[in-house]
């Protein structure tokens, strides 16, 4: 009788099965949301750092050809050789250590566009959609600096230059 009991006794049950299911369920919710939440800024981060390598490289490519690239030739130009001979004379590159332009943390190219058409400086607008993926919505994530407003503030820059676009 009790090699019967002892056999049947050795899986668990639906409502065991149930029970671990629900607590790992209820610990899965209350841990999901802080490391989403935490992912979501260290990608914020990380685009704003990769806006600034960019623009670093985008300084050292002025610095030897005496212009910024313009928006047809965009970041392929910090890394290609230009094939106008007399540029290619004055090219140093190349400007960054990777063989292609990085994509943002979620996979999306980033936007360049010379002269710019955002902000208040002489320098090249870039951009990346953020994590929606869509261009011109409040997660994008850009370079330049909003004019001041009517009540003297900026848009909220971040001491790298990488803002989280305020307006749609």
């Amino acid at each position: 009788m009790k090699n019967k009991s002892l056999q049947r006794r050795k899986g668990l049950t639906l409502l065991e099965l149930m029970i671990v299911l629900i607590i790992l369920v209820m610990l899965f919710a209350i841990a999901a949301p802080r490391l989403l939440g935490s992912q979501r800024k260290a990608d914020i981060k990380a685009t704003k750092v990769q806006i600034g390598n960019l623009e670093s490289a985008l300084k050292m490519y002025t610095t030897d050809m005496k212009t910024f690239p313009s928006t047809e030739d965009g970041l392929e130009a910090l890394i290609k050789r230009p094939s106008d001979e007399a540029k290619a004379d004055k090219w140093d590159g190349a400007y960054l250590d990777e063989e292609v332009i990085p994509a943002d943390p979620w996979g999306n190219a980033f936007t360049y566009e010379y002269p710019p058409t955002h902000g208040t400086r002489d320098f090249p607008n870039i951009s990346s959609n953020g994590p929606d993926g869509e261009a011109n919505t409040d997660d994008d994530i850009v370079n330049w600096r909003e004019s001041t407003g009517t009540d003297g503030e900026n848009s909220s820059a971040d001491t790298d230059g990488a803002t989280m676009n305020d307006s749609k």
